[in-house]
C-alpha cells in the first residue's frame, strides 16, 4: 500500500466524492417521493381508465356492427318486406331466421340477450325462440320499472338510430339484474314513427363493470360511467347518492381530468365517440402508502450503497493504483527518474507518453514520406526477378503498400521519343515533367496499372487484374491497346509528346512479371532496330537468333520456386522457357543441345542440397536427369524436366510439412504450459519458436484450421470448465488462474465459447 499511497489516495478521494452524489440524490428523492408517486399514480390511473374505455367502446362497436350485419341479412330483409295477410305468417322464414340468430351471440357476451322485433308480423325473434305476441316475450323478459304499454311504445313502437338506454332494472325469467339497452331500427335508414324491424340488445351492467374492475381491484376505488345527460351507464364501488352529492358540489370541477376531492383523487375522461363520461376515484391513502414505501426503500438503499461503496472504493483504489504503479516503473526504467520528486505520477506519465506519441507521429510521417520510394523499389525488384517465390513477393508488396493484386496481366515499357543521347540539365528536367504528365494521365484512365521509372525517358508499366479476372485473353490485350492508343493521342495533342510502347506477353502469376518485362525490353530493341513507333507487342515480333533464351534471372527464379515447393509455378516457368526457344527462336542443333544441358545443370543444382543427399530420391533423380536425351524435341524435354521437378517439390513439401507440424506442436506445448499467464500474446509465442508473428499465425491456421488466438481461448476454457466441475474456487479465482485480467472478460469469453455463464455451467454440473 505504501508503494501506491499517492495514487491510491487520489483514487479513494474520487470514489468518496462519487459516493456523496447518490447520498444527495437519496435526500432529494425523499423530498420528491410524494409528488412523484402522486403523478405516477395519476398517470397509471388515467392509462388504466383509458384502456377500460377503449375496450368498452370496442365492445359497443361490435354490438353496432352486429346490427349492421343484420341489416344486410337477406332472410331478414325478406321477412321485413313481406306483407302480413290476415293471420297467415311466413312460419318457415321466421323459423329459419330464428335458427340463424341463435348462434350470433356465442362470440360476444354483450350479445347474449337480444331480440328482433318484426313490425309486420308483430313477432319477437330471440336466440332459440320466436314469440308471435310481444306480450308473451314481456312475461319472461321485461324492465322492472316499465309497463308493457310503455315498453311497446318506447322500445318497439319508435324508430331508433343506435340509441342507448341507460341502466335499468331488468327481470330475466324471474332473475333481477341491471341492463344497458342498445336499440337500432332496420333498415338503417328508417325514418318516421315506426320501422319494419327493431334490434334490441340488453347488455348486463355487471359485464360493463367487470371491464372496469382493474381500477377498483388495484386501488380499492370506485368507477362510474354516465351518458351525456348524466344518466348512469355503469357503477362500481360507489352509490348513486354519493355520485349525486359529488355532482352537486360546486367545488368539484367536472371539466378537469384529475383533481383531489376530499379523500379521493377523481379522474374524469369524456369519450369522443359516444359522449359518455368515465370517472374513477382513487383513495388518497393509497398514494401515501406508496410514498412511504418509496421513502423506506430510498433510505435503506442509500445507506446500504454508502456502506458497500466505501468497501468497494477501498478495493478498487488499491486494484487500480497497482497497474499505474507498474506502468510508472516501466516508464522510469526507460526514461529515467528525472523530476520524479517535482512532478506527481500523472504528470510524469503524461509527459513521457506525450513524447512517445509525438515521436510515433514523426516516425509515421517519415514512413509515409518514404512509402513511394519503398513502393518504387519493390516494383524494380519485381521486374528484375529478384524474388524467389510468390509468398516473398506478396509479403514485400504488403510491406511496401503497393496494392499489388497478384493476378494476371502484362508488363510493358513506355519510352518518350526524341530524347535519345541527350543528358543536359534542361533536357532531364523536361523529361521529368513529361514522365509526370504521362503517369498522371495514365492513372486518371485506369487504376489497374503500376508504374516505375526506368532511366530518364522510360516508364515501366504493369497492367494487373485480380486473380478472378483473367487479363491474358484477347479482350484484355485489346483493352490495354485501346487505353495506350488513347493515352498516346491525348498527350501528343495536349503536350506534343510522342511515345513508343513495347509490351511483353501476358504473365499469369506475379512470379512471371520479370519474364514479361524481359520480353518488353526485347520488343523495344526490335522497335529501335526496325525504326518502329507506336504500340508493339512481343507476340508480333519474331527473333531470328542463333542463341538460346535462358537468362540467369530466369534460372534463379526457377530454382527459388522449386525450393519453395511451388510445383505449378515451376511448371509455368519451364513452359515459358520452352515456348520462347521453340516458338519464337530458330535454334541450331548445337544451341538446342546447350539449352538442354543448361536445364539439366539447373536440376542438378537443385539436388545439391542436404535434404536430398541422404535420401533415396537423390540417386534416382540424378540418374534420370543425366539420362534426359539432348536430341529430343524441347516439348519432350519439358515433360522429363516437369517429372523431375514434381519429385523434388514433393520431397520439399513433405519435409516442409514435417517441419511445420513440429513447430505447431511446439506452439501447442508452450500454450499448455503458459496459458495461465495473462501476458501470453502472439509476440510471446513467436519469440518462443523464433519465427515472425505473421508467419506462425498463418502456419498455425494452415496446419490446424484454427486461429492461434481461438486455440488459446479454448485451452483456457477447457481448464476453466475442469475447475468449475472439480473445485470450489470462485469465478474470480478461476479467471485469474486461466490467464484473464478481469472476471468480466472471463465470463464473456466463457459464455461465447460454451453458450452459458460460468455460474450456470457449475450449477448444471452439480444438478
Amino acid at each position: 500500500m505504501s508503494r501506491h499511497s499517492s495514487v491510491f489516495r487520489r483514487f479513494m478521494f474520487s470514489y468518496v466524492l462519487i459516493l456523496i452524489i447518490p447520498s444527495i440524490a437519496g435526500y432529494m428523492s425523499y423530498r420528491t417521493s410524494i409528488s412523484v408517486t402522486r403523478s405516477v399514480s395519476i398517470e397509471n390511473s388515467v392509462t388504466q381508465l383509458q384502456k377500460s374505455q377503449d375496450i368498452l367502446e370496442r365492445r359497443m362497436d361490435e354490438v353496432q356492427a352486429f346490427t349492421r350485419q343484420l341489416a344486410i341479412n337477406q332472410d331478414l330483409a325478406v321477412l321485413m318486406n313481406e306483407k302480413n295477410v290476415g293471420d297467415k305468417s311466413n312460419v318457415y322464414g321466421i323459423w329459419k331466421m330464428m335458427k340463424s340468430v341463435s348462434t350470433m351471440g356465442q362470440t360476444n357476451d354483450f350479445l347474449q340477450d337480444f331480440f328482433i322485433y318484426l313490425n309486420n308480423y308483430n313477432v319477437v325473434l330471440s336466440p332459440g325462440s320466436a314469440y308471435f305476441r310481444p306480450e308473451h316475450y314481456y312475461e319472461n323478459f321485461r324492465y322492472a320499472d316499465m309497463t308493457l304499454a310503455e315498453w311497446q311504445r318506447q322500445v318497439l313502437g319508435r324508430t331508433h338510430r343506435g340509441e342507448i338506454m341507460p341502466m335499468h332494472p331488468f327481470v330475466d325469467k324471474g332473475a333481477q339484474k341491471q341492463v344497458v339497452t342498445y336499440m337500432q331500427s332496420l333498415p338503417l335508414d328508417s325514418f318516421g314513427d315506426t320501422s319494419p324491424a327493431t334490434v334490441v340488445v340488453m347488455i348486463d351492467a355487471s359485464m360493463i363493470s367487470n371491464l372496469l374492475s382493474g381500477i377498483t381491484d388495484r386501488y380499492g376505488g370506485w368507477v362510474r360511467i354516465s351518458d351525456a345527460e348524466g344518466r348512469t351507464i355503469a357503477l362500481q364501488g360507489i352509490g348513486e347518492q354519493e355520485v349525486a352529492r359529488i355532482a352537486s358540489d360546486h367545488t368539484f370541477d367536472k371539466r378537469r381530468q384529475s383533481q383531489f376531492y376530499k379523500e379521493d383523487l377523481v379522474i374524469t375522461i369524456p369519450s369522443g365517440a359516444n359522449g359518455w363520461i368515465y370517472q374513477a376515484g382513487i383513495p388518497k391513502q393509497v398514494l401515501m402508502e406508496n410514498a412511504n414505501k418509496i421513502k423506506f426503500i430510498t433510505w435503506t438503499v442509500t445507506g446500504a450503497a454508502l456502506a458497500i461503496g466505501l468497501i468497494v472504493g477501498l478495493l478498487l483504489s488499491y486494484r487500480n493504483s497497482a497497474p499505474i504503479h507498474r506502468l510508472l516503473t516501466v516508464v522510469r526504467e526507460q526514461f529515467g527518474q528525472e523530476g520524479e520528486r517535482e512532478r506527481n505520477a500523472y504528470d510524469f506519465l503524461h509527459g513521457n507518453i506525450s513524447e512517445m506519441i509525438v515521436n510515433n507521429k514523426r516516425l509515421e510521417t517519415e514512413l509515409h514520406r518514404q512509402l513511394p520510394l519503398v513502393r518504387d523499389a519493390f516494383l524494380k525488384r519485381l521486374i528484375a526477378g529478384e524474388f524467389q517465390s510468390r509468398d516473398e513477393i506478396r509479403a514485400a508488396a504488403s510491406q511496401a503498400g503497393a496494392g499489388f493484386a497478384g493476378g494476371a496481366g502484362y508488363a510493358g515499357i513506355l519510352q518518350i521519343d526524341g530524347y535519345s543521347g541527350m543528358d543536359s540539365v534542361e533536357i532531364l528536367n523536361e523529361l521529368s515533367a513529361a514522365r509526370l504528365l504521362l503517369k498522371r494521365a495514365l492513372s486518371e484512365r485506369t487504376e489497374d496499372v503500376h508504374m516505375t521509372d526506368l532511366g530518364s525517358d522510360r516508364i515501366v508499366l504493369l497492367f494487373v487484374r485480380p486473380d478472378d479476372e483473367p487479363a491474358d485473353g484477347e479482350s484484355g490485350r485489346q483493352a490495354i491497346a485501346r487505353l495506350l492508343e488513347e493515352l498516346s493521342d491525348s498527350v501528343f495533342e495536349a503536350y506534343r509528346i510522342s511515345v513508343t510502347v513495347a509490351m511483353g506477353d501476358a504473365f499469369r502469376t506475379d512470379t512471371e512479371v520479370s519474364a514479361s518485362y524481359e520480353q518488353a525490353k526485347q520488343t523495344l530493341e526490335y522497335a529501335h532496330a526496325g525504326n518502329r513507333n507506336g504500340i508493339l507487342w512481343h507476340r508480333e515480333t519474331r527473333i531470328n537468333s542463333g542463341t538460346y533464351y535462358y537468362p540467369l534471372d530466369t534460372e534463379l527464379r526457377l530454382i527459388g520456386t522449386v525450393r519453395a515447393g511451388e510445383l505449378e509455378e515451376a511448371k509455368r516457368i519451364v513452359q515459358s522457357i520452352v515456348a520462347e526457344n521453340a516458338e519464337r527462336r530458330e535454334l541450331s542443333l548445337e544451341m538446342r543441345h546447350q539449352l538442354v544441358g543448361e536445364l539439366k545443370g539447373t536440376l542438378l543444382k537443385l539436388l545439391d542440397q542436404k535434404a536430398f543427399q541422404d535420401s533415396e530420391l537423390f540417386e534416382r533423380a540424378k540418374n534420370r536427369i543425366i539420362e534426359i536425351p539432348e536430341t529430343e524435341k524441347l516439348e519432350a524435354v519439358q515433360a522429363e524436366v516437369n517429372e523431375v521437378v514434381a519429385a523434388i517439390c514433393g520431397r520439399i513439401n513433405s519435409r516442409k510439412n514435417d517441419a511445420h507440424i513440429r513447430i505447431v506442436e511446439q506452439i501447442k506445448r508452450f500454450i499448455e504450459e503458459r496459458y495461465s499467464d495473462p501476458e501470453l500474446t502472439l509476440y510471446r509465442v513467436a519469440e518462443q519458436v523464433e519465427r515472425p508473428e505473421k508467419y506462425i499465425s498463418q502456419l498455425f491456421k494452415e496446419v490446424t484450421g484454427t486461429n492461434l488466438s481461438d486455440h488459446l481461448e479454448h485451452v483456457r476454457m477447457d481448464r476453466a470448465s475442469q475447475l468449475l466441475r472439480q473445485s470450489n474456487q470462485t469465478v474470480d479465482d478461476i479467471a485469474a488462474s486461466t490467464g484473464y485480467n478481469s472476471s468480466h472478460s472471463f465470463r464473456r469469453a466463457f459464455k461465447r465459447v460454451t453458450g452459458v455463464s460460468p455460474s450456470a455451467y457449475r450449477q448444471t454440473v452439480h444438478e
